[in-house]
């Protein structure tokens, strides 16, 4: 069942690593270990409930591949700013929901539309037929970020916008 068998992704300024268990642990526990280099800020709530989530797939379903969690580094420095990654395994129509965060201080800087963008390619290389996230009604931030990397607005409640981004089959 151990551990997490994917790569990094690569985009122009940032990193995305693959969170393992041990470090879903650190993240959750909010104490890094000796090789990490966290940015003021990080973990947040939302990097914790993500290394939650993490934590409770593995648990459930085993590796999930390359629809895991991820940190978010800025490069070639390697500290993390934020998190961002799959909620867990495609489901039965080859769809994965995203999720993201960044501490404060990186924010504004396009980092979460880009790694956004690396995480939509990343799912498209490895077999997803789509690719769903949500926001907030009143978190315009997110909501530019999900139309940056090309999601669409697909729908809306009371309380969320609802995004996608759906590919043919290869």
């Amino acid at each position: 069942m151990e551990e997490v068998s994917t790569d990094p992704i690569p985009t122009p300024r940032l990193l995305l690593r693959p969170l393992d268990r041990a470090g879903a642990r650190r993240v959750l526990a909010g104490r890094p270990g000796p090789a990490d280099r966290w940015g003021p800020g990080y973990p947040d709530a939302g990097d914790r409930a993500g290394a939650e989530r993490f934590l409770r797939v593995l648990a459930e379903h085993g590796d999930p591949g390359p629809f895991g969690a991820y940190e978010i580094l800025l490069r070639p420095d390697g500290v993390t700013i934020g998190g961002a990654g799959f909620h867990g395994p495609a489901d039965a129509r080859g769809r994965v929901t995203v999720g993201y965060g960044l501490v404060p201080a990186a924010r504004g800087l396009g980092y979460a539309a880009e790694a956004l963008r690396g995480l939509l390619e990343h799912a498209r290389r490895h077999g997803a037929r789509g690719v769903d996230g949500d926001t907030d009604l009143t978190n315009t931030a997110s909501q530019r970020v999900m139309a940056a990397a090309g999601m669409q607005c697909v729908r809306r409640d009371g309380r969320l916008r609802y995004y996608a981004v759906s590919w043919t089959a290869r």
